[in-house]
């Protein structure tokens, strides 16, 4: 049973590793792929200047230097189109800056990088509440403000993210014990948490 569920996590990671990396050359092999089939999309409208039997006002040589006109006109088309990319990212980012407000929107709309945390910040946040609380005792406002924190932290022992974090650490480590800004009834509810994802 072990065997086989390490074989079957080692073709995962493998599976995915693959994912990863293809993932990776998606920007270019799409700019690549974009910048042919517009110009591939182009070429037959501009084919005919180049044609032999041009007779137009706006006929090119079928040859230049030898070498057929075709592939110069598909070249320039190709890299006018990634000119033209190169411009509109050079706008985005240097004229109209829309990547900071772009940022601004990303971090507005996640919740774990406004108002709730995640159960490595949970931990983290709690530590240090309670080692500012234990360091200043007669401090009232600071006192007061550490106890803040660990209601923050105790908050979110009641998400579904930190009841996924409580059902790995179990099963790496052995039972997790009850941290100090929660419950028992609160580990025991991560611990029964189920997720739709696993079933």
């Amino acid at each position: 049973m072990t065997e086989s569920r390490e074989a079957g996590s080692f073709f995962k990671k493998w599976a995915m590793r693959q994912y990863w990396r293809m993932q990776q050359s998606q920007a270019v092999v799409s700019l690549l792929l974009w910048g042919t089939t517009i110009t591939l999309l182009v070429w037959p409208l501009i084919e005919w200047r180049f044609a032999p039997g041009c007779t137009g006002s706006s006929c090119f040589s079928s040859e230049f230097m030898g070498i057929s006109s075709t592939y110069f006109a598909l070249a320039g088309i190709f890299f006018t189109v990634m000119f033209a990319v190169l411009t509109i990212g050079f706008l985005y980012d240097q004229v109209f800056s829309l990547w900071t407000e772009w940022r601004s929107v990303d971090m507005e709309r996640n919740p774990f990088a406004t108002y709730a945390l995640a159960p490595v910040w949970v931990m983290t946040i709690a530590l240090q509440a309670e080692v500012l609380k234990r360091s200043s005792p007669d401090d009232e406002a600071m006192v007061k403000q550490a106890d803040w924190c660990l209601k923050w932290c105790e908050t979110y022992t009641e998400g579904e993210m930190f009841a996924r974090a409580v059902q790995r650490w179990d099963k790496d480590m052995g039972e997790t014990p009850t941290f100090w800004f929660t419950s028992d009834e609160a580990m025991d509810r991560a611990r029964q948490t189920s997720f739709e994802d696993e079933s």
